[in-house]
């Protein structure tokens, strides 16, 4: 039987077979190994016969331990917070990334069974070796404290400090160029390429998108920036920018969106696309010239926040049932109202993922395209050539479409031809500014759609809002005064054995109690008896009583269950269903 093969002689045996390294070389290295004792990878890199990245990735594949090309890395505040940095210094490691309870750790030695179990002990975590050169490792652990600075936090007051260490000459120069009509765009353009720039906009949006935020809004003022992000629904103050980069910061950002960047009298809109931790985002950018600057507008349109099917919407058994049956329908109108930032277009691409199918040509006209999904032609509205929700639509229904999803019915030549459509053959799926599910018959009626019309085109409609859930991380019980449930019309007494529930507020949910958002949806199906009240032109609170009766679940009686399911709040059912 040979002798097993120490480590080193292993290594040398892949760097002969990767070419690398010649048997005479192997020969002479084990004979001064024997002589003088040391590893034979360790003379390998003296005597400079492989560089040391070949060494790393040779050690990488016998060891089965995958290799890192740390200068590839940023170090992040949250890794470092993780490990001492004189624990690292002295076992040669590095925080990689951490996913869920495993810790990638950059190691010089992965043989170093110490090192990993020390770090298991510290971080409370499963330690993944790989290995990295050491130079590589020592350099990021010299620039260890400088990690902890790449916050937006530090970044935004190291700016704020030198800004306030500028001459009034200069601040009265930059607030006086803001209302210039001429830039000087050279000047422009080379200031957005600055360091301080363009990580101020790359920290702006990546801080964003890590809060979970839907839109980002940089508001100029008199002596400030201010900047706040929407997090589930409600604005939230943010560190302020520096008010000298108030101009380049809004050029850099016109830039990556390929907007104007000389033009500042007039509103622009664009689009921008970032990568952030290997996941594509798309922002929907908007300008909107101020007295004291340009106002920006950012909308992340994040994928990840789409349903991947109707069923994950969170609907009650009933409601689901309802609203798959109106979405499996061969044709008809279906409608989804509610105000802005309701969720209705969300809901509406929910159901077309529902429905992608090749058996169908499916095709959307919207305003903007705001999720591009793969299998789906989607037109998006240009109103200054000429190319509206009605003229798009008149040529989609040229097209030979199955199923068309119109992203808002807003005029009556839109509406009309969208009930035509559904009364020959096609599935339309629409949205609509009203308030509850009976108002969208009325609203259709108001834009001049005959009553039989509607009766015969409409096969549901849907209002929908987003309540705030409770944050997990901080969830408690809690006792309501009677005041609360007399503002709700509620009789208590239907409340017996339900235990509620708050947010305490933690770092988590930045102190607010909630974290996410859910929807609620109440659905009204057309049925016979509905449909002789909109022939007979009947208000909406009356089609809304029938439908009751019938078995729809009203947006309180939704927004009712998540309190019971302990997912969200009376507050949050007062404020989100008080018209109601």
């Amino acid at each position: 039987m040979p002798p097993v093969k120490s480590f080193g002689e292993r290594i040398a045996d892949a760097l002969v077979e990767d070419g690398l390294l010649t048997l005479t070389q192997v020969d002479e290295l084990l004979a001064r190994q024997k002589k003088e004792g040391l590893r034979l990878h360790k003379l390998l890199l003296e005597k400079a016969y492989v560089t040391e990245m070949d060494m790393v990735v040779c050690m990488g594949r016998v060891l089965n331990t995958p290799p890192i090309n740390l200068a590839r890395v940023q170090l992040s505040p949250e890794l470092t917070d993780l490990l001492p940095k004189d624990i690292a210094n002295n076992y040669k490691v590095v925080p990689i990334c951490r996913l869920d309870n495993k810790l990638f750790l950059a190691m010089v030695d992965p043989l170093n069974v110490i090192a990993v179990d020390d770090v298991k002990r510290i971080t409370k975590l499963e330690v993944v070796p790989m290995i990295a050169t050491e130079r590589a490792i020592m350099d990021k652990i010299a620039n260890w404290d400088s990690a902890a600075g790449n916050s937006m936090e530090d970044f935004l007051q190291d700016a704020q400090k030198q800004a306030d260490a500028e001459a009034d000459a200069d601040n009265l120069e930059v607030s006086q160029q803001m209302f210039d009509d001429v830039a000087d765009i050279g000047a422009l353009a080379a200031s957005t390429e600055e360091a301080p720039v363009i990580k101020l906009a790359n920290l702006i949006l990546v801080q964003a998108i890590k809060d979970r935020a839907s839109d980002i809004h940089l508001e100029p003022f008199e002596k400030v920036v201010r900047l706040r992000y929407r997090i589930d629904g409600a604005l939230a103050d943010m560190p302020p920018p520096p008010k000298n980069l108030q101009i380049a910061l809004a050029s850099r950002l016109k830039i990556m969106s390929n907007l104007d960047i000389a033009e500042r009298r007039l509103p622009q809109d664009g689009r921008m696309r970032v990568k952030v931790a290997g996941k594509e985002i798309d922002l929907r950018v908007s300008f909107l010239p101020t007295s004291h600057g340009e106002k920006c507008v950012l909308r992340i349109l994040d994928k990840g926040n789409l349903s991947a099917s109707i069923d994950k919407l969170g609907m009650d058994v009933d409601t689901f049932r309802r609203f798959k049956s109106a979405v499996d329908a061969p044709h008809g109108l279906l409608l989804v109202t509610g105000p802005t930032g309701s969720g209705k277009t969300t809901t509406l691409y929910s159901a077309l993922n529902e429905l992608n199918n090749p058996e169908y040509n499916i095709v959307t006209v919207e305003d903007p395209v705001e999720f591009q999904i793969p299998g789906i032609n989607q037109v998006p509205v240009k109103k200054e050539i000429g190319l509206t929700f009605a003229s798009a639509l008149r040529s989609i229904l040229r097209q030979d479409p199955d199923i068309v999803m119109i992203g808002e019915i807003r005029d009556t030549e839109t509406a009309e031809i969208a009930v035509e459509a559904a009364l020959t053959g096609h599935q339309v799926l629409s949205t609509m500014h009203c308030n509850d599910a009976p108002g969208a018959i009325a609203r259709l009626d108001d834009m001049g759609i005959q009553p039989f019309l509607i009766s015969s085109a409409v096969i549901l409609a849907c209002a929908q809002r987003l309540m705030r859930r409770i944050c997990n991380a901080c969830k408690e019980p809690v006792t309501y005064e009677a005041k609360m449930f007399k503002d709700l019309d509620i009789d208590p007494k239907t409340m017996d054995g339900v235990t509620f529930y708050r947010g305490r507020g933690c770092d988590r949910c930045k102190n607010s109690g909630y974290s996410g958002r859910a929807a609620i949806i109440e659905v009204m199906t057309m049925t016979d008896e509905i449909r002789k009240l909109v022939i007979q032109r009947a208000s909406a609170s009356e089609i809304g009583k029938i439908a009751v009766e019938q078995g729809m679940k009203t947006l309180r009686d939704a927004a009712l269950d998540k309190v019971k399911e302990g997912i969200s709040t009376l507050e949050q059912t007062l404020i989100v269903t008080a018209a109601h």
